[in-house]
């Protein structure tokens, strides 16, 4: 995956949650085996290491996948990849859903239909955001002003339990009304990290931008955005997840068609014209 249009050294934070690895609720059959699948994260890590400042966070949301019978694991060989493009491991996140929700809720099933040992297949309500940071991060680059503006609410901090390596969210239903056919990760998981690991006025990117959550979450903190989407048809969710419906030549929603691959380039850059209004 190429960004080049992005400069070196660009981007202040970068979240995002792959494409499951031929889930048959995500893109099934997208890739022809599992070595593609981790070529392609390889060479997304490269450019992000390249695009992001030094110092800087990627939040990668992403877990091990169940495909025909045979598990893939994907959190742990995506972790070896950042770190041999030069990421530090810095933490990892368990996301833990409703304990009511289960997209596919079959291998448990197996041990009740026979209740002896080795039948048992857990569902899973668990998916990983790992944390991986370029060097470290100078506190004195941000100035005194700009820290003010993007101040954590310690009470939002402490009460949500931000503070623990389990985060309980409700994840986006399947077949929610903006999010057909995509599997999006929940407004709230993009608050948390957005607001964690950026400041206001900064830039943000996506590399699989999907229906736009991340987008949306960055102009409702303030901050500028980026997305990189492979399917052109999102653009319409996309502007109305950011609020954009309405297409003009001159609106802040810009989609570049890319001259390599299918991929599209989506750039969202609101603060420019209206930081006299903040």
């Amino acid at each position: 995956m190429s960004m080049a249009e992005l400069p070196d050294s660009s981007i202040h934070f970068i979240v995002t949650s792959p494409p499951y690895f031929n889930a048959p609720f995500d893109y099934e059959g997208l890739f022809k085996n599992y070595n593609q699948y981790l070529g392609v994260l390889k060479l997304m890590a490269n450019e992000a290491y390249r695009v992001l400042q030094d110092g800087r966070i990627f939040a990668l949301n992403i877990d091990d996948m169940l495909v025909k019978g045979e598990k893939y694991p994907i959190t742990a060989d995506a972790i070896k990849i950042f770190q041999h493009v030069g990421f530090r491991y810095r933490d990892k996140i368990v996301w833990k859903k409703p304990n009511g929700y289960l997209r596919i809720s079959k291998r448990s099933g197996v041990l009740l239909q026979n209740p002896y040992p080795m039948y048992f297949y857990p569902d899973n309500l668990l998916e990983s955001i790992v944390i991986f940071q370029k060097g470290k991060f100078n506190y004195r680059s941000i100035s005194n002003e700009i820290r003010q503006q993007s101040i954590v609410d310690k009470k939002e901090f402490q009460e949500n339990g931000w503070y623990k390596t389990l985060w309980e969210m409700t994840n986006v239903l399947p077949g929610s009304n903006l999010e057909k056919g995509v599997a999006a990760f929940p407004d709230e998981l993009a608050y948390r990290l957005i607001k964690l690991f950026s400041y206001s006025g900064e830039t943000i990117l996506d590399p699989f931008l999907g229906s736009g959550t991340s987008m949306k979450v960055a102009k409702k903190l303030n901050r500028n955005s980026i997305g990189i989407e492979i399917i052109r048809d999102l653009e319409s969710v996309i502007r109305k997840k950011c609020g954009f419906e309405n297409k003009t030549d001159n609106d802040d929603l810009k989609v570049i068609e890319r001259k390599t691959g299918q991929y599209r380039f989506v750039t969202l850059n609101y603060i420019e014209k209206n930081k006299h209004e903040n």
